[in-house]
């Protein structure tokens, strides 16, 4: 598995410290993130999941920790609209340029408004896909924030 992907070239053009981490990725997971976080042996909470949704039709990204829901209302409100649903899959991988289960919020293909949880800022550090099925970048939350120009909210239910 190669550790240089858009994401980490994107990360290392901003200049932040990331490390990586590789796990076995598990197509078959019926929780994609929480397999992640079990398989890095890290917190849910700490392992963010990318997810790709739409607020009044127009496409955003979403990170939110890998053991909650994205609340639909509360993702429209961050982003000032009135509603919100998730991307279909070949659509988010189209938009990205990523597989699902590899999308990750840097370096995508065409970069989108992006929100984080804010609950996630508070951690020394989190983990976020690393632009590849089987891998994290583990990077602090504000950098994330800062190198995404990410909306800081309340996103989960």
């Amino acid at each position: 598995m190669s550790k240089t992907t858009r994401a980490t070239q994107a990360l290392q053009k901003a200049g932040v410290a990331f490390t990586t981490v590789a796990y076995d990725y598990d197509p078959n997971a019926d929780r994609i993130g929480m397999a992640a976080a079990e398989a890095i042996g890290e917190e849910p909470r700490r392992v963010l999941k990318t997810l790709m949704a739409e607020v009044d039709g127009k496409p955003v990204c979403v990170v939110v920790p890998s053991d909650r829901e994205v609340s639909m209302k509360k993702l429209a409100a961050a982003f000032g609209g009135k509603s919100a649903n998730m991307m279909k899959p070949a659509d988010a991988e189209r938009a990205t340029g990523y597989h699902v289960g590899g999308i990750s919020p840097f370096g995508q293909k065409k970069q989108v408004p992006t929100a984080i949880e804010v609950t996630a800022l508070q951690e020394p550090y989190i983990f976020i896909n690393g632009g590849q099925r089987g891998l994290q970048v583990k990077l602090a939350p504000s950098d994330a924030r800062d190198i995404l120009k990410a909306v800081a909210a309340s996103l989960v239910a």
